[in-house]
Formats: structure tokens, sequence, C-alpha cells
């Protein structure tokens, strides 16, 4: 990290965006592992509701109580010291409309030190943007693939709906949102869409054509069950901790089932 300690804010993303320095955003779930990101200088923290999939084990992000999230998100927010924190609002808040979202934004902002939330839905979901905005709250748009819908798209399919895409991040980008993920698009089409978009665009599984990019710490980092080779494609690994973990495993078991272990230098006398 630079040194700078102070907390960034989304007039700093328009600043990056207008300057073109790419904004580097991943997930984080706890205080130990927020800290390290936030010193290696990433730019935003997303305490996503895909911690009901890589922390908690469910196959969907359905299940994510608004109070776990802002368990999750008060740890990741007392670590920071440059990233800004962004929190989802999960289901069903948003789709309850916009009372109930201006609800659950409001104890998020409260009971956390985030500095903004995150909504998922373009056109649909535009009124209920407005109005947790103008109760002073930032957002973070969502388009393209939402987890939170994904019974209703059938599973975890890119979109390649040109008009659909634009007119979405139009309507949200006009409800006033700082910035938009844009997940799992056609990377040509979330090219197309940054350049007309004033806000940053954040990508994950979108290409290289966004303003900044996001990663599942948990995918990143391959720390999880599935092998390797089966992580999605807009993922890339940058270190297998699943092996090293596993391993470091087997070893301390190995030495407590010998007797190796405590030894000598880890034990008081």
């Amino acid at each position: 990290m630079t040194g700078n300690t102070r907390i960034l804010n989304v007039s700093d993303f328009a600043k990056m965006k207008s300057h073109g320095e790419k904004i580097a955003m991943l997930t984080a779930y706890d205080y130990p592992t927020a800290a390290l990101l936030d010193e290696s200088g990433a730019d935003m923290i997303l305490v996503g509701d895909s911690l009901g999939m890589v922390v908690q084990g469910h196959e969907t992000t359905l299940s994510v109580t608004l109070d776990a999230m802002i368990y999750h998100a008060e740890m990741v927010a007392r670590a920071c010291r440059h990233a800004m924190v962004v929190v989802d609002i999960p289901f069903p808040f948003c789709q309850l409309g916009p009372e109930e979202a201006v609800r659950a934004a409001a104890r998020i902002m409260k009971e956390t030190k985030a500095g903004a939330v995150k909504i998922e839905g373009g056109a649909a979901r535009a009124h209920t943007v407005r109005a947790v905005v103008d109760a002073g709250i930032p957002v973070m748009g969502h388009c393209g693939l939402m987890p939170q819908s994904v019974r209703r798209l059938g599973g975890y399919k890119v979109q390649r709906e040109e008009k659909q895409l634009q007119d979405d991040t139009n309507a949200v980008v006009e409800a006033g949102v700082f910035a938009v993920v844009l997940e799992c698009v056609g990377a040509s089409l979330a090219r197309a869409v940054t350049a007309a978009c004033p806000v940053p665009t954040i990508g994950i599984g979108a290409g290289n054509g966004c303003d900044g990019q996001v990663l599942v710490f948990h995918d990143f980092l391959h720390l999880a069950t599935r092998p390797r080779n089966e992580h999605p494609r807009h993922v890339r690994v940058y270190a297998d901790l699943a092996a090293t973990v596993e391993q470091a495993a087997r070893d301390y078991i190995a030495d407590v089932k010998s007797g190796v272990f405590p030894g000598d230098d880890e034990s008081f006398h």
C-alpha cells in the first residue's frame, strides 16, 4: 500500500475512471482477511452475499440474512484503513420495495463502518436505488447476471442481451449509483457499456474492458474443496491455498498421532 490511510470514497472512484486508473476489488468476510487485503492496496472490499456459498456452504446466495451481512461487514469494515467497504443488501429486501431496502441499508450503515451498499437489479430496481440514494446512502449497482434472481434465470449463465444490459445500466445510473458491477457479460458488450457509462464499471466475468475488476477471495486463492480446474472461466487462481492448508493439516495430524508434536520447543519448563 502507498501509506495513504484515508479511506477512499465515491469521488475518488469517479476520478479513477476519468484518469483511466483501474479499480481493484476483492471480497472479504472477516477481520484478518480484510486487514491483509487492505494492507495490500485493494481499492474496494466487497462483503458479498456470496458468503452464503463460500463461507456457509449453501448452493445460492438466497439464504443469507441481513443479520449475517451486518455481522461480517462490521468485522471487515473495522479492519480497513484504505479500501472502501461495500456491502450487499441480501435477498429479499430490495425485492420487497424501497421502504424495506432503505431500512436494510440504514441498518448496514448504522451498525458497520461500511462506505456503501450494493443493490442487484437494473431498471426494475431503479426506484429502489433512488430511494436508498435519497436517504443519503451511496449505492453500487449490479447488472448482468444477478445471483439473487438465479432461479428465475435458470442458472448462472453469461448475459448477452445488449439492449437489456444498456437499459438496466442506464436506469441505475440515472437513479444515482456511483458504480456498477457487470457480472458474467460478454467482453465486447461490457466494453461498450463501460465506454458509455458515466460511472465506473466493475467487472466479474466481463472481460478487461471494465473500469475495474472484482474476484471472490476463496476463488482467487483456490481456498475451496472443488478441483482447481472446476473454477468458473472468469477466475484466475493466484495461489493454491487449498493444497497448502490440506498438507499442513495432514502434517499436523501425523505429528500429533506419532507424538512428535508438541516437542521440547513447544513445551513450557
